[in-house]
């Protein structure tokens, strides 16, 4: 059963990620942290696909997380993969629909970021994740004895900060609040977890 739980949760999390970003990101230029964000990044300055991005930038990562924690990697490969493969599997229709919709820049961001949030939290409360600079931050946390949370937080800041700066038509504001709205989702999806799973720490708050 668990197998089945977090099979499902991968499914779901990866489908609602990937409404966050086609639907409501891409189509304002809009950046989120993390591994994502990066891609997103790459996507506007390229034209590349932005899961294809995901897992060219999670690779270093990942041979980190090989030689440092497995289960830091275990925990992270299979969400990653489902996660980029249906972002860019996707990425047509919902993008097509994202501009049927027309919604705002603001409205975009806020809900862009409370979908992604709600796939990542979802696949966080089944322990697993999408690796990339979550797992980067963790293996950091871990090795400084410092708060993961806070970690993960400031690079994802740092990324849609330098973000701004490559893409001109980029808001760091909204992007901003893209952040933040993740965070929330995430903290609220992995506040109430079964006492088996081990912790995990998303946006400074302890889960």
């Amino acid at each position: 059963m668990p197998f089945i739980h977090k099979s499902i949760s991968i499914i779901v999390g990866s489908l609602l990620m990937a409404t966050g970003v086609n639907v409501f990101l891409i189509n304002h230029e809009l950046l989120d942290g993390g591994t994502f964000g990066m891609g997103l990044i790459l996507h506007y300055l390229t034209g590349l696909q932005v899961g294809l991005m995901v897992i060219t930038l999670s690779i270093p990562v990942l041979i980190l997380a090989w030689f440092y924690n497995r289960s830091f990697l275990y925990n992270s490969i299979h969400g990653m993969l489902f996660s980029s493969f249906i972002v860019d599997l996707t990425y047509h229709p919902l993008r097509a629909l994202g501009l049927i919709l027309d919604q705002n820049p603001m409205t975009s961001a806020i809900l862009g970021g409370l979908f992604v949030g709600a796939g990542i939290g979802l696949m966080l409360r089944f322990d697993t994740s999408i690796g990339g600079t979550d797992l980067l931050g963790q293996i950091i946390a871990n090795y400084a004895r410092i708060n993961p949370g806070m970690v993960i937080f400031l690079i994802d800041m740092l990324i849609v900060f330098s973000g701004n700066f490559i893409i001109t038509d980029s808001s760091f504001l909204l992007s901003g609040i893209t952040v933040i709205c993740v965070g929330t989702m995430t903290s609220i999806l992995t506040v109430k977890r079964k006492k088996n799973y081990s912790p995990i720490i998303t946006f400074g708050i302890v889960s």
